[in-house]
């Protein structure tokens, strides 16, 4: 082989090799730490908590600033948080409960891209 093509496959396939190599152990680890629990994680009877704070200004001679805080809370409310391989169907299956619920419970929440670790509200 010529020594400047040696020079040449060496000066970019090492760096390509070592990324490929990286890449491969990452993957590997996520898969093991991910496939090492089969549980799924329930969190319930946790109230939910709603502040709102207000703030008033006033002008003239009673000038200051007032602040008021509102909390408000969901007594009974049960969440779920979302595993691999979870759908919006299979969850409201587990809790007997439909998708538009579910939806209605939480909006915002888009059913066709959950997140491992997300919390949605079941209840």
């Amino acid at each position: 082989m010529d020594p400047r093509r040696r020079q040449e496959l060496t000066r970019y396939g090492a760096p390509a090799a070592f990324l490929a190599a990286v890449t491969i152990a990452v993957i590997l680890i996520k898969a093991g730490l991910n496939d090492g629990s089969g549980s799924t994680a329930t969190v319930g009877l946790l109230p939910t908590t709603v502040s709102t704070t207000t703030k008033l200004v006033l002008t003239g001679p009673q000038a200051g600033t007032t602040t008021t805080t509102t909390e408000t809370t969901t007594p009974g409310a049960e969440y779920y948080v979302v595993q691999s391989g979870d759908t919006l169907g299979s969850i409201a299956q587990k809790y007997k409960t439909t998708v538009d619920e579910l939806m209605t419970l939480n909006p915002g929440t888009d059913p066709t891209a959950l997140h491992i670790g997300q919390r949605i509200r079941v209840k």
